[in-house]
């Protein structure tokens, strides 16, 4: 198969477990690869040379900025882009589909939305409104943004036309079967989801808008304005009852409530509580408090 004129992208740090699937799902099929890892002391960087992929350092801060830095500095050549995390996978109808997009070479799209089919655990979540969720994973070169206020995710905007494709990438984390380190990071997200929220409630900021109306970004911009005006708690537990008995979450099994609840419920609520020790600490009473406090010692 000869390849596309297309360059995967995917950041790394310790993922020898999700690597390998990752860059077989593109082999002999990508004109080239770049792994850009952040200090891992695994083997994910000896699975990346075996796969000939090129390597490139950057210290990590945040995700966004860790994909600005590749898309500004990364030698790439390549007409598309492929931007994916280490714990994703193309599936061969995506290929083929990605393939005639790229070959049709209509200089009007500008990127494209892929639909990711989430794995936890082995266990295909279908339902609870989590797929399909479009994710813009393909773009022209030098084409994207990132916003380097999401302190959490990141999200890449293209200025011109987008289509969306009908076919999968798969996530699948194979270091998450460990729950406990599924819960140890969403704990860190937590963290920085609070302080993203406090900040972007403050500036009014809302992020990169894409301009299309009803592009999958923008329907989740305007669900992410409509959150922030609900009352801290009782909307994660409004969110996981949507989620698990009105959009049917509960079809998933088992692990699919473990999922449902975790994600929707639990992290939510780790969120809102740490935004609320956030708005209380930067609040003036509260500075007034450790100002007395200080002064009385």
């Amino acid at each position: 198969m000869k390849p596309v004129s297309l360059t995967l992208i995917v950041p790394t740090y310790n993922e020898e477990r999700n690597l390998p699937a990752c860059l077989e799902s593109v082999r002999s099929w990508v004109s080239d690869i770049f792994v850009v890892d952040s200090g891992s002391d695994d083997g994910t960087l000896a699975i990346a040379k075996e796969e000939d992929a090129r390597i490139a350092t950057h210290p990590f801060e945040t995700h966004a900025k860790q994909w600005k830095w590749a898309l500004e500095n990364l030698p790439i050549t390549t007409g598309w882009i492929l931007a994916l995390d280490a714990d994703q996978r193309v599936t061969p109808e995506l290929r083929q589909e990605i393939s005639e997009l790229i070959l049709a070479d209509d200089h009007g799209v500008k990127g494209a939305y892929v639909r990711r089919r989430q794995v936890f655990r082995g266990k295909w979540i279908k339902h609870g409104g989590y797929y399909p969720k479009y994710l813009l994973k393909l773009f022209r070169t030098g084409a994207a943004l990132t916003d380097e206020s999401d302190l959490v995710d990141h999200h890449f905007s293209v200025a011109g036309r987008v289509v969306k494709l009908k076919h999968d990438i798969i996530e699948d984390n194979c270091n998450e079967r460990d729950i406990s380190v599924w819960i140890d990071k969403h704990n860190r997200y937590a963290t920085l989801q609070a302080r993203e929220e406090l900040e972007k409630r403050r500036r009014g900021s809302e992020g990169i808008r894409t301009g299309l109306l009803d592009s999958p970004d923008e329907r989740v911009l305007r669900a992410k304005r409509f959150w922030s005006t609900l009352p801290l708690y009782w909307r994660a537990l409004a969110y996981f009852v949507y989620r698990y008995f009105f959009r049917l979450g509960f079809l998933d099994g088992k692990e699919g409530f473990v999922f449902h609840f975790l994600q929707a419920f639990w992290y939510r609520l780790l969120v809102d509580i740490k935004l609320d020790e956030l708005d209380h600490k930067k609040s003036p009473e509260a500075q007034t408090t450790v100002e007395v406090v200080e002064s009385e010692g």
